[in-house]
């Protein structure tokens, strides 16, 4: 048990010097320089009065929920999800699964905003129908994906991060420690604010 419990450790810290990097036009970046990036894209729309949407299903709805909460709580960035039960079941019912997030960015998306899109395999339906109407409207987009290198996902968004591993655990973790990587500068600016 001690060398499997070894095993996954490693990997996950090898994993995350392994995260690659693109922008909307496939050209690599660096992790930290996408990380910056990201960084100052959604610092521009907090300007703007935007806000930032959070959008993934089963464990990318969990990171897109608890991301959520700390960017306004303790970040102090608007953001929201569209996880709510009822929403997605009225949705769901209406208009299929797969328009559940496209038909909220169609609502409430607007050009100040940014959306993340977290899919560990790059390929949900209704994901992908989000970004696609995010972009419609305007709105910024930073994708989170793992799985196939060639997933389209991963070929939408201004900044997008791949992890390379198929494997739904170390995605997620990745995916979480990533976002968690952005908000750290938001949280570090508004504890040297308050001083």
């Amino acid at each position: 048990m001690k060398s499997l419990i070894n095993e996954g450790r490693q990997k996950l810290m090898k994993l995350f010097d392994e995260v690659q990097a693109t922008d909307q036009k496939g050209v690599d970046l660096d992790l930290d320089e996408a990380l910056e990036q990201a960084i100052q894209i959604i610092e521009n729309q907090h300007r703007a009065d935007g806000k930032l949407i959070f959008i993934g299903n089963g464990g990318s709805a969990a990171i897109a929920s608890h991301m959520a909460v700390d960017f306004w709580k303790n970040g102090g960035v608007k953001a929201i999800t569209f996880n709510d039960a009822a929403l997605l079941t009225c949705l769901s019912n209406d208009c299929g699964y797969s328009q559940v997030f496209e038909k909220s960015i169609e609502m409430f998306g607007e050009e100040e905003d940014v959306l993340i899109a977290i899919s560990s395999s790059g390929q949900s339906e209704n994901i992908l129908r989000g970004a696609e109407m995010a972009l419609t409207k305007g709105v910024k987009l930073i994708t989170l994906s793992g799985f196939d290198a060639k997933n389209p996902l991963r070929q939408k968004g201004a900044i997008n991060f791949y992890v390379p591993v198929a494997h739904y655990g170390q995605v997620e973790v990745l995916h979480h420690a990533l976002c968690h990587c952005i908000i750290d500068h938001f949280l570090a600016n508004r504890k040297d604010s308050a001083k």
